[in-house]
């Protein structure tokens, strides 16, 4: 059995507070500089589903993909207050403040201070990380917030051992699963460590005892979907929010090898280490501090734990993308400042200069991080991080290109984008005249695609399209040898009634768009680039 979860610093000191201020800050500063980097793929996607939600339209009813719906109402919050591309980062800015004072709280209530601060300051520049993606209003900063305060809220539970406490713990990881799939790791951990975990102080805590309260946690975690159900339900859209989360999504997590998955694994934690792999070494050496330090070794199971659940979430379907990373973020930080209290507690004797010593470490492991990505924290415009991050992906020319259509639009024109861009749909302003926002699963090798395409043809027919953008990028695609054709054998005919009134062609020099007639005739120097075309007048 697990050792009691009793806290050793329930609240932090005052120098704690201070210090995490200057964290935040410091992060908030390289963050609003860096507020108007374009929307990527995902960003877009998000933000299109969250202003069809603002107009009172639910998602999978004109815009399909296979995530759970949290992280679309999240968008839809944000964009309450700032509907732009800096209002969404600016969002992303204070959930990511919140998400770093939990890692703070969390860590406070298993260690001391010095963990606290240290997992604190290692979390915040973790998370702004360009190489995990931390610049972006991913999912998984949505995951992490409920995620944490659940945990938070079921050590609570477990001191005074009240049922409600379980119950109230499980909805909160139960928003962290509806904010995307991969949080279910996190409610695993937190049914696994209530079977496994202590009672209050001074109670046997038998088995009876820990089935009923990991039994109130599952209660609490199937609220929210519960609810998302039933709205689905009553808004008569159930059967295509079952088909997109549930059984298309099954497909797509269960298509990956596990050969294929290492070697993703590997290229992904390759890529992010690149600049954080002295904050990877004090990792390591934080597992080990489990084992031979006396003060780590008492949360030994609950941080083992956390962190083997937070792996897990970020292996769903063992397509490792940069950004899955972040999931581990918390773990990974908790166990820096444990390794970075135990070595200074190791070295010195008076707590002053254990403080000192640990804050040293720490601060000189970050300074590296920042170090490493100085040009992107610091020098490097918003659309040249995009660039630096994604390579020659249309995430800045998306800008544009929207700008461009939207000027020649009405407002209750419908566009199509003949390619994996929403961010477009969402610059534009404009509704799509598909819901198939992405290629990708009309591309892949699974037993929906072909119905998939049909589906997509007869949409944009039966809309009209004003303006159709055609990308021509690989990752815009991710074509391969198997994937059904019938797409591309439809554009060929359709495109007739159109004419080509744009080209955006993109270059590692720099990018040319071409507008107008002039655009007829056009012919691209670089292999990616994007066509944009109007419907003829008749």
């Amino acid at each position: 059995m697990f050792a009691a979860p009793t806290s050793v610093n329930r609240r932090p000191a005052a120098s704690a507070w201070a210090l995490l201020g200057l964290v935040v800050l410091v992060a908030a500063a390289i963050r609003l500089r860096l507020l108007e980097v374009p929307l990527d793929r995902d960003e877009g996607e998000y933000a299109y589903f969250g202003r069809l939600l603002l107009q009172g339209i639910p998602p999978y009813a004109s815009a399909y993909h296979a995530k759970l719906p949290g992280t679309y109402a999240a968008y839809a919050v944000i964009l309450a207050f700032g509907p732009s591309t800096a209002g969404i980062h600016l969002g992303l800015l204070v959930v990511n403040g919140a998400t770093t004072l939990l890692v703070l709280l969390l860590a406070a209530r298993l260690y001391n201070t010095t963990v606290a601060v240290a997992a604190a300051a290692v979390f915040a520049v973790l998370s702004l990380s360009p190489r995990l993606h931390g610049l972006m209003a991913y999912a998984e900063h949505f995951v992490l917030l409920p995620a944490l305060a659940g945990t938070l809220a079921l050590l609570r539970a477990l001191e005074s051992g009240r049922l409600p406490a379980f119950l109230a713990s499980g909805v909160l990881f139960g928003l962290a699963f509806i904010a995307k799939q991969s949080g279910a790791a996190f409610g695993l951990f937190a049914v696994v460590y209530t079977l496994l975990g202590p009672g209050p102080p001074g109670t046997e805590g038998g088995g009876k005892r820990r089935l009923t309260r990991a039994a109130a946690v599952v209660a609490g975690a199937s609220v929210p979907f519960a609810a998302v159900c039933v709205a689905f339900a009553a808004a008569g859209l159930f059967d295509r929010f079952w088909f997109w989360t549930v059984t298309y999504a099954s497909d797509y997590a269960s298509r990956v090898p596990l050969i294929v998955g290492v070697f993703l694994f590997s290229f992904s934690a390759g890529a992010i280490l690149a600049s954080s792999y002295f904050v990877a070494i004090l990792v390591v050496l934080g597992v080990s501090a489990l084992f031979w330090d006396p003060g780590a070794r008492s949360r030994r199971a609950f941080v083992l734990l956390f962190s083997a659940c937070s792996l897990a979430g970020t292996s769903v379907g063992l397509y490792f993308r940069n950004q899955y990373f972040l999931l581990l973020a918390p773990a990974a930080a908790l166990l820096a400042g444990v390794a970075a209290d135990a070595l200074a507690r190791r070295a010195a004797v008076a707590p002053a200069l254990r403080r000192a010593l640990a804050a040293t470490l720490v601060l000189v492991v970050l300074a590296h991080v920042v170090w490493a990505e100085r040009a992107m924290f610091f020098q490097t415009p918003p659309a040249g991080v995009a660039r630096a991050i994604f390579g020659r992906n249309p995430f800045p020319e998306s800008v544009e290109i929207a700008r461009w259509v939207r000027a020649r639009s009405a407002p209750t024109d419908r566009i199509a984008v003949i390619g994996s861009e929403p961010q477009i749909y969402f610059y534009a302003g404009l509704r799509a005249a598909t819901g198939y926002i992405y290629m990708y699963p009309l591309m892949e090798d699974q037993p929906y695609a072909a119905r998939m395409q049909r589906q997509l043809v007869e949409e944009i027919e039966a809309a009209k399209p004003r303006f159709v953008i055609l990308v021509d990028v690989p990752s815009s695609w991710n074509l391969r040898p198997e994937s059904d054709r019938t797409l591309f054998q439809w554009w060929e005919r359709y495109q007739e009634g159109f004419e080509r009134v744009g080209f955006v062609d993109i270059t590692d020099a720099g990018t040319t768009y071409v507008w107008g007639p002039a655009a007829a005739g056009y012919r691209p120097e670089s292999p990616d680039w994007v066509m944009v075309f109007e419907r003829k007048a008749r």
